[in-house]
């Protein structure tokens, strides 16, 4: 971070910048955790409960199928219902990796009364869910193994972008736009003497926060950046550092400055882009 002198304009990162910036990190991260979760525990516990509410409709199938007559009785039915299992997919990668298979009908599965009084099996799901904390109304479909990979896949992108902005985050907080009476020094630490910049161009100024400055001397040749929004700012309640840091810029400033006319000095005309010397 580079030093200043007393009598130095320091442009430090705006709030709003500074605002943006975490709320676009903390975004990017609860996206990340949740997609996170949908791939590691979401999805395989909504396959769960897909795979889980199938076993009633086999039950309901099977009970009506064997009781025809009327004539099945509940021990039948219970000794029947005792040696069925929930089918579940042979890829374990779609299921909770905590669940243990074979897993045997729910007890509720093998009261012969409970399915002889209701006969439809969302019926028996709606009471067996409510107790479990279950959704009364299960997935219509399986996640497939293509669309928990992709939870994983949008988890990871979250989790580069939330990296970014916490790198910009991080970097921006460090960094300073600093004027003092020998010269300006940019957010990036580049220091340039007054007498090297050649060229100031101020068409975004008004408009966007943004000057470009042209440098050409002891200090090397390039650009400078310089974004008033982003470092400074030009609330009247702060002072209005950003215009301050300008202020001092041009009083030092001898090259060509390129801005725009306002509309109001050339009436009757569209403003147009202006090219003149200004001396110190």
């Amino acid at each position: 971070m580079p030093t200043a002198s007393p009598d130095a304009i320091v442009c430090k990162p705006t709030p709003w910048f500074l605002l943006r910036a975490a709320a676009m990190l903390l975004m990017f991260s609860f996206f990340a955790a949740y997609f996170a979760y949908d791939g590691a525990i979401g999805y395989r516990k909504k396959n769960h409960v897909f795979y889980l509410s199938k076993a009633f409709d086999e039950a309901v199938m099977q009970f009506n199928e064997k009781n025809k007559d009327n004539s099945l009785t509940a021990e039948e039915w219970k000794s029947f219902a005792a040696t069925q299992h929930v089918k579940f997919p042979e890829n374990p990668y779609v299921l909770p990796k905590d669940l243990k298979q074979p897993l045997p009908w729910p007890e509720i599965l093998h009261d012969h009364e409970k399915i002889s009084k209701l006969l439809q099996a969302n019926l028996i799901w709606q009471e067996y869910s409510a107790e479990r904390g279950y959704d009364n109304k299960p997935p219509e479909e399986p996640m497939t193994k293509r669309e928990i990979d992709e939870q994983w896949i949008c988890a990871g992108v979250c989790v580069i972008l939330s990296m970014i902005a916490a790198f910009f985050l991080v970097r921006t907080i460090r960094r300073r736009i600093i004027a003092d009476e020998i010269g300006v020094t940019s957010q990036d630490g580049k220091r340039v003497p007054y007498a090297d910049l050649k060229t100031l161009d101020l068409r975004k100024w008004d408009n966007k926060g943004l000057a470009f400055a042209d440098y050409d001397g002891e200090s090397g040749k390039g650009r400078l950046r310089i974004d008033g929004l982003t470092y400074g700012g030009f609330k009247k309640e702060d002072g209005q550092p950003a215009e301050k840091l300008m202020e001092r810029i041009r009083s030092k400033f001898s090259g060509e400055i390129i801005e725009f006319v306002r509309a109001e000095e050339i009436s009757g005309e569209v403003p147009e882009a202006k090219s003149a010397p200004e001396d110190g």
